[in-house]
């Protein structure tokens, strides 16, 4: 009886806090709801961005990625990647004039637009910046380290691509006419 009566306690106890839990508006981040069945890819495929990119269209499972210059006209939208920029930049040296620091910088500018040349996202620039501290006796680690930060940095760019995408509107689509 006593166990039973703390058990009772116990769950009572809670449902306020499940509640709380429940109204919140916490929500997992999930794939997002695209206006468009079929998108062009106007890209390099073979680049890491364009490689990074068609994975993450391909992964929704709700676009089909065409990449031939004939299907462009059965496409419902067309993603342009205008320009992919990797660059770095001094910002340190010491008193003898050696690099310690550098700025790696990644910016990507991309459009959306329909085959009628409709522009559903004006042309838009995205760049990262990441700060990389750098020694002469350890070029070699440092340069795997950077690898990694732009990679990290592409990541990042592909997902607020992917984002800006979902969030098109569906009645920014021209519908087909008869």
């Amino acid at each position: 009886m006593n166990t039973s009566r703390r058990l009772c306690c116990l769950v009572l106890g809670a449902l306020p806090l499940l509640a709380g839990l429940s109204a919140c508006g916490f929500q997992l981040r999930s794939a997002g709801d695209y206006p468009f069945k079929t998108l062009y890819a106007n890209f390099s495929t073979t680049s890491p961005l364009g490689v990074e990119l068609r994975r993450n269209l391909l992964g929704t499972g709700r676009i089909t990625l065409l990449s031939e210059p004939k299907q462009l006209a059965t496409a419902d939208a067309i993603l342009d990647i205008l320009s992919e920029n990797r660059e770095q930049v001094v910002v340190g040296v010491n008193a003898s004039g050696q690099v310690r620091e550098l700025q790696l910088r990644l910016r990507v500018k991309f459009r959306l637009r329909t085959p009628q040349g409709l522009n559903l996202i004006e042309p838009v620039e995205l760049s990262q910046q990441r700060d990389l501290s750098f020694t002469e006796t350890a070029a070699l680690s440092k340069e795997i380290e950077q690898a990694t930060m732009y990679r990290d940095m592409q990541t990042d760019i592909v997902q607020q691509i992917m984002r800006r995408l979902s969030a098109v509107k569906p009645q920014a689509l021209p519908t087909a006419k008869p």
